[in-house]
């Protein structure tokens, strides 16, 4: 009985809260996402195939439902992308309906995004509305959250962009909602549905998602309105949906007998427990990554500071002191709220996402891009929309208009920071945001401290407004310059310059010799050159390799093998044909073995072998290197529009 009291109460308590909701708010949402669509959309086929690595294997999950399932690189099946499938599904879907093109691969990056902000606005404003008792202020922070996280570079780079992050940020962002909510209307339901989108998410980027774990378990247990003992048995109930919701896909691939289904791509023993607990597991903390091509400084230098340099700052680090401090702010202000508070579960959840997820980012020695700090922008948004708002309805409160105050000129400092680091890129602008950060920090205390003066209603206005702009005016322009630039390749990032450099010395160090430029044939390479990728970039073959490719294609189970996952894609995608990525994504992998690559050559299953340099790090497996050795010591190379190929069978 007193469940369903609560029950009643607190729906009670958000409906009166929201009561106000009307046509005028839903027009404003739609704006918003409207808007949000349309940077993501925009001019998105500049990108062409974005990273070919999913590409590809898209582009095989709508030929093969077999290869669809198990996230293969080709269509017949020989080895999978380093990544559980979740996100090539949709990918893979979207390409069988509407056939393959740079659009039917990321327009469902761009749904993705225009997705998240959507559940981002939701999420704030639903923790927002009983704590304001003012639908209108509650519609404002979810508009001000879903904004921030729009405009954060980095989501405008990855929801236009076909990595697995796109969405894992979708997914974790629903599960925050979902937490949210059971919270708020003691319904068991929410928490199992919050539990199914992580065990999706472990789907789309295995570990990575129990990231936030902690924080939404933390928030459950503090806040949902019933027993600890019943808590508890919530919490373990969830967890083991979580486990079903990713363990279903896990069973299969374990159970299936290796020969029935292609080698688990990025594991040295074709498991899927060895990639998810090596490769993207430990090693991606501990830096001990089997069959990388980092390692040491490779990945740079680990430390508390790191979201903040050069390479990573320019990608989320805009609000981020700004978040954690309005974050604090709301939790010293609501100290003395009930256990079950909506507004200190949501702190809880946004603040230890970005704790746990910015210190591991931070402090990690394995591999790590720019891109990734896009799992963080939901964390900065929550607490940013909120925050904002909450506070500014309280600003007559000391703390509170302290509070806003200083994330305000916070955020100035910081823009100004990292708009210094491109100094090329509208070199007006950094000055503008600072003193516009200033200014508003000063009207906030005007506003706080005398609420009665003439023209008061105008001054808040426009101390909101200019708060507002001087917040966001950064993060846009970085949107604006990253949607402008086309991305391709495996490492990208957001913003002007910074892209373009970091990309190039990425490239520089982790592929010196791709591209025909050494002396020899590298680790796992097979001879000479031609419009090769390497490790980090697609091939991009001639009219004439296509022809050959194409040319008596049917008699064969693959047009072509290649060291290297990304070598690989640029043929299959031109030609729509299997081609084999001989060790897959590094060229480390022990798939196919020699012997087993033998035997498919003698029974004629591999039309050609195509030449080409990577360099690879000194862990993993040697058979590309040998299966290299043994083409070339065998067949004869001749070169086809540039390329320098061998002729297997035909």
């Amino acid at each position: 009985m007193k469940t369903a009291e609560t029950k009643a109460a607190v729906t009670k308590t958000f409906t009166r809260a929201t009561a106000g909701t009307g046509l005028r708010q839903r027009l404003e949402l739609a704006l918003l996402l409207l808007a949000t669509g349309t940077l993501y959309l925009w001019n998105l086929g500049a990108s062409g195939w974005a990273n070919a690595f999913y590409s590809a294997a898209a582009q095989a999950g709508a030929q093969d439902w077999t290869a669809w399932f198990f996230g293969s690189s080709d269509a017949a099946n020989a080895i999978t992308v380093d990544k559980p499938p979740a996100a090539l599904w949709l990918m893979g879907l979207s390409v069988r309906l509407f056939g393959l093109s740079s659009w039917s691969i990321l327009v469902p990056q761009a749904l993705l995004g225009t997705g998240t902000v959507w559940l981002l606005y939701l999420a704030v404003r639903r923790a927002a509305a009983p704590a304001a008792a003012d639908a209108r202020l509650a519609h404002i922070a979810g508009l001000l959250g879903g904004a921030v996280m729009a405009l954060t570079p980095v989501a405008a780079l990855m929801f236009r962009y076909n990595n697995p992050d796109a969405l894992l940020v979708l997914l974790m962002t629903a599960a925050a909602y979902a937490v949210i909510r059971s919270i708020q209307e003691a319904r068991l339901r929410w928490l199992l549905l919050a539990a199914v989108f992580l065990g999706l998410g472990f789907l789309t980027k295995q570990l990575q998602v129990l990231l936030v774990v902690p924080g939404f378990a933390a928030a459950y247990l503090l806040a949902a309105p019933a027993g600890f003992g019943k808590r508890v048995l919530h919490l373990l109930g969830a967890a083991g949906t979580m486990a079903a919701a990713a363990g279903w896909w896990l069973a299969a691939v374990e159970l299936i007998p290796a020969e029935a289904r292609p080698y688990i791509g990025g594991s040295q023993n074709n498991s899927i427990l060895e990639l998810t607990f090596g490769y993207n597991g430990l090693g991606r903390l501990n830096g001990e990554e089997t069959g990388s091509v980092g390692g040491g400084n490779g990945w740079g230098t680990p430390g508390l500071f790191r979201l903040f340099n050069s390479e990573f700052g320019g990608q989320t680090a805009w609000l981020l002191p700004s978040a954690l401090v309005l974050g604090a702010g709301l939790l010293w202000l609501g100290r003395c709220a009930p256990r079950t508070d909506v507004v200190r579960a949501s702190v809880v959840i946004w603040a230890s996402w970005l704790a746990v997820t910015g210190l591991t980012f931070s402090l990690m020695a394995g591999i790590i891009h720019p891109y990734y700090m896009v799992a963080l922008a939901p964390g900065i948004a929550g607490l940013a929309g909120l925050g904002g708002v909450l506070l500014w309805q309280r600003r007559d409160q000391p703390v509170a208009g302290a509070v806003l105050a200083t994330a305000v000129v916070a955020s100035g400092f910081m823009a100004s920071e990292l708009l210094a680091r491109t100094p090329a890129f509208l070199p007006w602008l950094r000055w503008l945001v600072l003193s516009g950060a200033l200014a508003a920090g000063g009207l906030l205390i005007v506003t706080a401290v005398a609420p009665r003066l003439r023209g008061f209603r105008t001054i808040a206005r426009t101390t909101a407004a200019v708060a507002i702009a001087a917040v966001l005016a950064g993060p846009l322009a970085y949107s604006l310059a990253t949607v402008a630039t086309p991305q391709s390749g495996a490492i990208v990032s957001a913003g002007p310059a910074v892209n373009s450099r970091s990309a190039a010395a990425a490239a520089g160090a982790l592929a010196p010799g791709r591209g025909g430029t050494g002396t020899g044939p590298a680790r796992g390479a097979a001879g000479g050159a031609g419009a090769m990728g390497g490790l980090l970039g697609a091939s991009t073959p001639s009219a004439a390799m296509v022809q050959a490719l194409k040319t008596g294609a049917g008699n064969f189970t693959w047009a072509a093998a290649v060291v290297g996952s990304n070598n690989a894609a640029g043929y299959q995608l031109a030609t729509e044909l299997p081609v084999m990525a001989v060790g897959g994504f590094n060229g480390t992998d022990p798939a196919p073995t020699l012997a087993k690559f033998q035997q498919l050559v003698a029974e004629g299953k591999i039309h050609y072998f195509i030449a080409g340099r990577m360099t690879q790090g000194v862990t993993g497996s040697d058979a590309a290197a040998q299966i290299g050795a043994w083409v070339q010591a065998n067949y004869a190379a001749q070169s086809v529009g540039g390329t320098t190929v061998y002729l297997l069978a035909g």
